[in-house]
């Protein structure tokens, strides 16, 4: 069966080029010309995967995103400005989108994101994740149940957040080079987006450390990586 997408956009050209593009490449295309009537198509369609313009009237893509994240784990590719601004990275990770394509696009570069989004999500039913904890006083990390407790608390991940802490943890006490962490976490189309570690990075030390600025658990080695200080 062919896997679904939803193009969210306003501009009629727009969506003709896309959906000619992913027609072509065997994909099942899904519309929608604003956030609300995206909404609606996710929670009665359920495409695998939804491509989202950020500048639309009424509801934008971030808002769009939102809504449609408290729904569901739909990987989402937002249509923004410069791909590696930090400040779209940020707002997109908050808004729980899993990757920010700069308009316009080539086709190519649409298509192998496309697929390196739907990869991602289907490694899980085809891998059991690894039975490794980590647990002291304060922080709880259990892999293979996708659970995290910080305080004794459970704490929510996004899907990016989740395997890059599974990678570290799982080589605890190693340390991750920039460009191992990217193929493995987004996938071999990544491995020069240097940014997307270190903002993750960030993001994730605001979730669990105690002190963020002064990090216990994810340590820097500068100039080549990250680590995981706590043994499993």
């Amino acid at each position: 069966m062919a896997q679904s997408i939803l193009i969210v956009d306003d501009e009629p050209a727009q969506v003709r080029m896309f959906t000619q593009l992913l027609s072509a490449n065997g994909y099942k295309v899904l519309k929608a010309s604003g956030g609300h009537e995206a909404v609606k198509i996710v929670h009665e369609s359920k495409p695998d995967l939804v491509l989202l313009d950020v500048i639309m009237p009424e509801m934008d893509g971030w808002q769009t995103c939102r809504l449609i994240r408290d729904l569901s784990e739909i990987p989402i590719i937002m249509l923004t400005g410069k791909r590696n601004s930090e400040a779209d990275i940020v707002r997109g990770l908050e808004a729980g989108a899993d990757e920010y394509l700069a308009k316009p696009v080539g086709n190519r570069e649409l298509l192998a994101r496309i697929k390196a989004v739907l990869r991602r999500v289907d490694e899980p039913l085809k891998t059991k994740p690894k039975d490794v904890r980590f647990a002291d006083d304060y922080l709880t990390i259990d892999v293979s149940e996708r659970n995290v407790t910080v305080n004794g608390k459970r704490i929510k991940l996004t899907t990016h957040e989740f395997r890059l802490l599974a990678l570290l943890v799982q080589h605890a006490g190693r340390v991750m080079p920039h460009r191992d962490v990217l193929e493995h976490v987004w996938g071999f189309e990544y491995v020069d987006d240097v940014d997307y570690v270190r903002i993750y990075v960030a993001h994730l030390r605001q979730k669990i450390e105690p002190q963020p600025a002064q990090p216990k658990y994810i340590l820097t080695e500068s100039g080549v990586g990250y680590y995981f200080t706590g043994s499993n």
